[in-house]
């Protein structure tokens, strides 16, 4: 499955073997290596720094502090780390997960759609966390990276709000903005979750240092907790 991915890459010979030899690095990662198999790997998480005017750069303390939280709060044994990544780099085939956040527009050329596709195609995982005002957007350009699947929300039984944290109402709101229920849209494929958009729900704000939005104490861990679950999901698939 995964090489079948990257061969679509076909811009140059050099991205084509940049991704293949990153992507096999990628797939012992995520896929040959049980979880209590795993001991101090390390498990990059590229945050994507994307075009069209949205402030992808938003939030720069949430992910030093999830990190910090897994380390202190769970049984994984990963050495977590952060780097800014481009959707149409083949650098993305080094990360595990790639993460984006933001409070306007995103865009993605017809380039990095194809860059981004054959990455979660391949065995990636992208987190879109709406940081109020890029759902719509990122809606669009979900449209443009799979128009065959459609974004559905995921039950509160799935894996994903089980382990190590217990969420029996599926994923927490973190923070208010529009009274509505928060929401974990995901995209399937084969039986796996590529991409999940979280809407209403902002655990980004969580992740952040307690003075940046003062949120409740307990909604931050909330907010920590279904982060590691989505890294916990990500290491045990």
């Amino acid at each position: 499955m995964l090489q079948k991915g990257l061969y679509r890459l076909r811009e140059t010979n050099q991205w084509v073997l940049a991704a293949i030899g990153a992507s096999v690095m990628l797939w012992h990662i995520i896929t040959c290596l049980p979880l209590h198999a795993q001991t101090n790997y390390s498990f990059k998480i590229g945050k994507l720094k994307y075009e069209g005017g949205g402030d992808w750069y938003a939030n720069p303390s949430s992910l030093p502090n999830l990190f910090r939280f897994i380390r202190s709060n769970t049984r994984m044994k990963v050495n977590l780390e952060e780097e800014v990544v481009e959707p149409g780099s083949p650098l993305i085939y080094q990360f595990p997960m790639l993460y984006m956040t933001g409070h306007g527009n995103v865009f993605f050329s017809d380039a990095e759609v194809r860059n981004l596709r054959n990455y979660l195609l391949a065995g990636g995982f992208l987190l879109m966390d709406d940081n109020y005002g890029m759902h719509k957007y990122a809606v669009r350009e979900i449209r443009k990276l799979f128009p065959e699947y459609q974004l559905v929300n995921l039950p509160a039984n799935h894996p994903i709000f089980q382990k190590p944290f217990y969420f029996p109402q599926g994923i927490p709101k973190i923070h208010e903005h529009d009274g509505k229920p928060a929401e974990a849209l995901a995209i399937i494929h084969e039986g796996r979750v590529v991409l999940l958009l979280t809407y209403e729900c902002d655990l980004g704000d969580g992740w952040e240092d307690p003075r940046v939005h003062n949120n409740p104490e307990e909604l931050r861990q909330k907010a920590l907790q279904m982060g590691a679950n989505i890294v916990h999901y990500l290491v045990s698939r």
